[in-house]
């Protein structure tokens, strides 16, 4: 497929920036919407990389963008809703998702790739977030025989570089308190790399044998939320209590939440934990790709603060002692 045209949805997000530059170093052509043109500058110095500013939920500017396009990848989602009418679930992994699909078909694309989420369901999804997912596969699903090639993809929580997870635990850490509540601390998690997805994606482009399969990815590793917030612990090297809340108090939290700027954490989120984001089936291995582990990437990218910090105690102790 090399030199093929791709126009991705959601490329300048955490996934979308290492799927873009891996598509344009396997050679294709790489077309990047976004509604923000600066959040991809650092796009534009790979000369195969085009950036397009618009709103995707115009029918009209995906016309416009998918014309001669070969394949689309949609990446768009967001784990939470907000006040404004442009942030909801139904909008966002719906309503966009029929959009695509039929200007998919309309301008000839070849395949669409949709990346969704490990779990979700259209009918008994816990959350709306897994609902809302599960319909929007159900669109796909139901496009009329011969309109497009589509595969779909289902990963478990994506960690990597800049990710929102590993991250995000290591600045809760990192705050000056003396204990860390954690809701459903035994929610059940199989971590995928980033770099892995971003393969999974490029070979679905690649492979006509791909067409019409969902495939699950999830790493090599099996851990509970708390397992993993005690890893990022101890490769952080703070001293801090992880306690498990009971589901009353994880509840209560979250409903609290809902209600804080940014929710950072919602009953939505609560919802989706209700349900182990492990694989029924090894995606990856279908896919031919070996996933690489949580704990053989996590301290690639947590090292640098990590180094910094101990090499300063040990500076402290060592001058103490003279």
């Amino acid at each position: 497929m090399s030199g093929k045209h791709i126009t991705v949805l959601g490329g300048s997000g955490f996934i979308g920036r290492r799927l873009v530059a891996h598509l344009a170093n396997l050679g294709h052509h790489v077309k990047v919407l976004t509604r923000y043109r600066d959040n991809a500058r650092g796009m534009l110095v790979q000369p195969q990389v085009k950036v397009v500013q618009g709103n995707v939920h115009n029918p009209a500017f995906l016309q416009q963008e998918f014309a001669g396009a070969d394949g689309v990848v949609n990446l768009i989602g967001i784990l939470n809703e907000f006040g404004k009418a442009n942030e909801k679930f139904e909008r966002v992994h719906v309503d966009l998702v029929e959009s695509i699909a039929q200007n998919c078909t309309g301008c000839n694309v070849q395949k669409l790739v949709h990346v969704s989420a490990l779990k979700a369901d259209a009918e008994e999804g816990p959350s709306k977030y897994l609902r809302t997912k599960g319909k929007a596969e159900n669109v796909i699903k139901r496009q009329p025989a011969g309109s497009f090639q589509w595969s779909i993809l289902q990963p478990s929580v994506v960690f990597g570089t800049n990710d929102s997870f590993v991250n995000r635990f290591a600045s809760l850490l990192k705050l000056p308190a003396p204990v860390l509540p954690l809701p459903r601390a035994h929610a059940r998690f199989a971590p995928v790399y980033v770099e892995d997805v971003v393969k999974a994606i490029a070979h679905c482009l690649e492979h006509n044998n791909t067409h019409g399969v969902t495939y699950q990815l999830c790493g090599p590793q099996v851990f509970s939320l708390k397992e993993i917030v005690e890893q990022i612990r101890e490769e952080i090297d703070v001293k801090r209590m992880i306690v498990a809340m009971p589901d009353v108090l994880s509840r209560i939290q979250a409903a609290i939440m809902d209600f804080v700027p940014g929710k950072p954490f919602s009953s939505d989120n609560y919802k989706s934990l209700t349900v182990h984001s492990i694989c029924d089936t090894d995606g990856f291995a279908r896919l031919n790709i070996k996933p690489r582990s949580l704990g053989a990437i996590m301290p690639r990218y947590l090292g640098d603060a990590i180094k910094s910090r101990r090499y300063g105690r040990m500076r402290a102790k060592a001058g103490r002692r003279m």
